[in-house]
């Protein structure tokens, strides 16, 4: 007993005065830990990808609602009337011929959203009828022989009528830029109409794809307002194909669907436009729970090399705020494992080998980039006409049509096109601004029923709260696989205090990093709070614990912290090296994850390693960040509860208005910032709802009057809520507080250091 005493103090004074941290291993790795960190983050996901991929064929899928969810699409189209337009004084029929006309239309979709399109109808009795999504960069007139902008041989809604097809067209959201502006903030972008308008959807649980798809499905209510019992195929080119297969996955009332240029939602989305972005789609679908949902219909993949998109790539540093993404040519090959799967889950369902039954893989044209046969497109499309009228149960064979013979009146055309698009681009605009503005009560509803009695029936209360903005918002990783191994080595010694930077294992490849500060005048037996200093964009936890200076904006908050006897640990988070953690975002999503799912995973693991180091004391351990640190204190903290306070400096915002706004000059509508987009987010957690989830625990706002981050009306009134909150909900006013101060972006550590003397109890008040 007496031996042992004896050596208690000598392991606790250990980490002060050792060279090597007590309890770690020397940790002897070169290079850029904060870069290593974000590529090992990559390579987890690029992993999990394919993993998710090669699951597909045997796992269960989720159902129909479950795809309406993450598509947006939160009613049905339902009471559709079709309205004939006459555009600019002229009849009604936009062309016509000996054969059939063409008719523009307009329909309704949900309040406040239109469908606008062509009606092509056979002026023979109609064998069949499909709805003919062309890609986003065509219009209706294109693939209608009414434009010379694509080839007679790939206007397939022309095709289809001249087989006695009736046919309806909707128009999509264009790929221009001109609409991608606001007059109101003065912000111009070169944003693609499809991007601008999924950054605020996406945001509001709404998505581009689910407006379209709407759209698409009272396209066939129109179709079936005639009252007919005719079969019904959709087919889709490019983004056409895209809406038509989620179209198909939705709506039973196809027999067949055909997608040219589109193999559905696979692990390599990251790298097409960001409007494709699904949350958690390929790990709860991809192609083969997309199939599965579209059985029994048929399939048919055209692939082609005529699609090219080339957006903006990584690093490339232009755009105004325009996502990296490509559209690249898709060959047979590159639709080969996924075509496997969905081949294997068909099988399954059907109980019988169906290869060549109901799925179809057809060369549309120019597979070979080298081939010089012109007539591969020709071929390919009459090879998907003809699947299709044969899946619907049409015997006639395909009819060679004429060549389209319509007056071209280039102008015209174009600015009938021009006026339709402003339309359908400022529906969804508008429906989404609308439900931002109406989305306070909704948020609200998760919260009205809560036990705000007594603190412990509050914090029994919210924790299912918590667990679904940890499992559905934020998107939950599953518990590291890798022990800690912590490594350690020396990087400063001061007057005051030794820091080390610490590495800790999480996964393969992925691991938290940082520099713990420990005060030397620490005595035997003593244990002291502790205080994680977040840095924010592309900081590093050198700007945080630099001793030889005051740092721009964090003037070195937690060497000050660490000069006044605290212990500091400040973890690198992986928002750091431009395009190359954005991109992280982008492989996240599909797999139902984001870039928080790591970040509370790493401080999940700090919070474990911290109290096996003699002097912390494990009970009383605060959070303090800055920017996107003041990010990571509201969501994090929110999580784990072992965090005592949390602090937002320089973040604290309306943070739903912040990214949707078309009113506000700085938000994120007009940025580069594009991986801020959390789905849904707008209708389940503002920063006021993430303050809900760290009550009762202390939490304060630090604002800066200059600070260019939000409007100090803006802060004011979410923080407004707050403080209601714990004032009159909870009666524990005294434990949330905000201070404002003359200056800007930037950490002052005054009013802070007083809350957290305040809350962490040390120095004692004598």
């Amino acid at each position: 007993m007496f031996r042992a005493a004896l050596l208690i103090p000598v392991l606790c004074a250990a980490p002060v005065f050792a060279d090597q941290l007590f309890g770690t291993e020397p940790l002897t790795e070169k290079g850029d830990l904060a870069a290593k960190m974000v590529a090992g983050i990559d390579k987890y996901l690029m992993r999990e990808l394919e993993k998710a991929q090669a699951e597909q064929a045997s796992k269960p899928f989720p159902k129909e609602t479950r795809l309406r969810e993450i598509l947006g699409i939160k009613e049905w189209p339902s009471d559709i009337h079709g309205e004939v337009i006459v555009p600019l004084g002229k009849p009604a029929a936009l062309g016509e011929t000996d054969k059939y006309t063409i008719t523009a239309v307009r329909w309704r979709v949900i309040h406040g959203i239109t469908g606008e399109g062509l009606w092509l109808e056979p002026k023979k009795e109609a064998v069949a009828q499909v709805v003919a999504i062309p890609d986003a960069g065509q219009t209706p007139e294109d693939i209608c022989g009414l434009t010379d902008a694509v080839s007679p041989e790939k206007q397939f809604a022309r095709l289809l009528v001249e087989q006695n097809i009736r046919v309806i067209v909707p128009t999509l959201i264009s790929r221009e830029t001109t609409l991608s502006n606001s007059d109101a903030a003065k912000r111009v972008t070169t944003q693609p109409h499809r991007e601008f308008l999924y950054r605020m959807g996406y945001e509001m649980g709404r998505h581009l794809i689910g407006y379209e798809v709407q759209r698409a499905i009272a396209a066939v209510d129109l179709l079936y307002s005639k009252k007919s019992d005719l079969p019904c195929g959709v087919i889709g080119n490019g983004e056409g194909g895209v809406i038509a297969l989620y179209l198909a996955a939705l709506d039973s009332r196809f027999q067949t669907v055909a997608s040219i240029g589109y193999a559905g939602p696979l692990p390599s989305m990251w790298q097409e436009p960001i409007d494709r972005n699904v949350w958690a789609v390929v790990k709860e679908f991809g192609l083969a729970g997309l199939g599965e949902l579209i059985y029994p219909k048929s399939i048919c993949i055209g692939y082609n090399n005529d699609l090219i998109i080339k957006g903006r790539v990584p690093n490339s540093g232009t755009g105004l705020g325009t996502t990296p993404g490509n559209i690249v040519p898709l060959s047979k090959d590159h639709f080969a494992n996924e075509w496997k799967e969905l081949e294997s889950r068909y099988n399954r369902l059907e109980g019988k080998i169906i290869k060549g039954a109901k799925l179809s893989l057809v060369d549309c044209g120019m597979a070979d980039p080298k081939s010089t046969d012109p007539k591969i497109a020709e071929k390919g499309m009459q090879s998907v006409i003809e699947n299709l009228m044969q899946r619907m149960g049409i015997a006639q064979t395909f009819v060679a049509p004429g060549k389209p013979n319509f007056p071209k009146n280039a102008a015209l055309r174009h600015m009938e096109a021009e006026d339709r698009q402003k339309r359908l681009f400022t529906q969804i605009r508008d429906h989404v601004q609308a439900e931002w503005r109406a989305s306070e009560p909704t948020r609200w509803e998760r919260f009205a029923n809560l036990d705000y009695k007594s603190r412990n029936g509050y914090v029994a209360s919210i924790e299912p709260v918590r667990k679904y903005f940890d499992e559905e918002v934020i998107g939950k990783l599953p518990a590291p696989t890798e022990k800690p191994n912590p490594k350690a080595r020396e990087i400063y010694d001061t007057p005051k205090w030794k820091g080390y930077e610490v590495k800790l294992d999480l996964y393969s490849d992925v691991f938290a990093y940082g520099i713990l500060l420990l005060p030397k005048d620490m005595k035997p037996l003593e244990k002291r709070p502790v205080v994680v200093c977040q840095h924010g964009l592309e900081g590093r936890p050198t700007d945080v614990c630099d001793p030889t200076k005051k740092t721009p904006y964090y003037n070195s908050f937690g060497a000050q912290l660490a000069d006044l006897g605290y212990i500091v640990f400040a973890p690198q988070n992986p928002y750091i090296g431009r395009d190359d953690f954005r991109v992280l975002q982008r492989k996240a999503n599909p797999l139902k994850l984001s870039l928080f799912s790591f970040i509370v995973r790493q401080h999940e693991r700090i919070l474990d390693w911290l109290p096996t180091i003699p002097h912390v004391d494990g009970n009383n351990i605060g959070f303090y960040g800055l920017s996107y640190g003041g990010k990571t204190a509201v969501r994090v903290p929110a999580i784990l509860t072992k965090y005592k306070y949390s602090i937002c400096s320089g973040d604290f915002n309306e943070w739903i208005g912040k990214n949707v706004s078309m009113l506000y000059p700085n938000s994120y509508m007009f940025t580069g910032e594009y991986e801020m987009y959390e789905f849904n987010l707008g209708k389940t957690f503002n920063y006021a709802e993430m303050a809900y989830l760290i009550a009762p625990r202390p939490f304060m706002v630090e604002r800066g009057h200059d600070d260019g981050v939000g409007s100090d009306e803006m802060v004011s009134y979410e923080y407004a809520k707050v403080r209601y909150h714990y004032a009159k909900r909870l009666g524990i006013g005294d434990r949330t507080e905000i201070e404002y101060f003359v200056g800007g972006h930037e950490i002052r550590g005054i009013g802070t250091f007083e809350f957290i003397k305040k809350h962490s109890g040390w120095p004692a008040t004598k």
